[in-house]
């Protein structure tokens, strides 16, 4: 069953640390060491080594990186920083003329990077909230906390997010990358997503690559908790009546998205 919505009133990187094994090639001119490569992967003391014609290779560590073992020259780094400053917002603008087709979960993921970057937070790596057949929303937004454009925290973790529901209050919480509230008549918002935050059948737009008015979309709704009735769940609230634009416009919405910052 599909439900409509009017205006309810309501407001709205794993970075690689690459570092050399010693892969030079010793040259055999007038050896003082034997092997021909000095390689300080770990600090020593006494008198380093000297080599002629060799070849002396360094590995360094960047501040804040952890290395892991050596093997084949190359080590990497696990975990990624954690996003400073603001790490959630609704999207200032909705998908116009393309109506459910956002161009997959690429194309989604590329509109909360280009938002994010034109806010001063394109350090950060963004993720639309979107579940798709081959993929749940609640598996590609990092582990939290998430906040917000003013610095209230909507979650502190991926299990509060969808046990608890995304924080809200008055003022809303539920900002767009620029601080302000979304629209009443726009609450709608784009994730093809049970409350549990995994993937509701037939319900993506053909995983966000259709304007068709034979697909559907699972909407939440940003102005949750002004009235239950109109808005009882933000990321789980009733589907579209199709994927066109005016089928969006039709049920309050704009093809608008929920990002996180990984």
């Amino acid at each position: 069953m599909v439900f409509g919505c009017g205006d309810d009133g309501g407001s709205g990187d794993e970075g690689a640390g690459t570092s050399s094994s010693g892969t030079g090639t010793p040259t055999t001119g007038t050896p003082a060491t034997t092997g021909g490569v000095e390689s300080t992967g770990s600090s020593s003391t006494g008198t380093p080594e000297t080599t002629t014609g060799g070849a002396e290779t360094t590995s360094s560590t960047d501040p804040g990186t952890t290395s892991g073992s050596e093997e084949g020259g190359s080590s990497t780094t696990t975990g990624a920083a954690a996003c400073e400053g603001m790490s959630f917002f609704a999207t200032s603008e909705g998908s116009g003329k393309a109506g459910g087709n956002l161009g997959g979960l690429d194309g989604a993921d590329a509109t909360c990077q280009s938002l994010a970057e034109a806010a001063g937070q394109g350090a950060c790596t963004w993720r639309a909230y979107l579940s798709t057949s081959t993929e749940d929303a609640r598996d590609r937004i990092g582990t939290g906390p998430w906040q917000n454009f003013a610095g209230d925290v909507i979650a502190d973790s991926v299990a509060a997010l969808h046990d608890d529901g995304l924080s809200n209050g008055d003022p809303q919480h539920v900002l767009d990358e620029t601080g302000s509230e979304v629209p009443g008549n726009e609450h709608d918002i784009l994730t093809g997503s049970n409350e549990d935050g995994t993937y509701v059948l037939d319900s993506t737009c053909q995983d966000w690559t259709s304007a068709s008015p034979d697909d559907m979309a699972q909407l939440g709704h940003s102005d949750i908790p002004g009235n239950p009735n109109f808005s009882p769940s933000w990321n789980a609230a009733h589907l579209s009546n199709g994927c066109t634009p005016q089928n969006l416009q039709g049920t309050g919405g704009s093809g608008r998205l929920y990002c996180f910052a990984l």
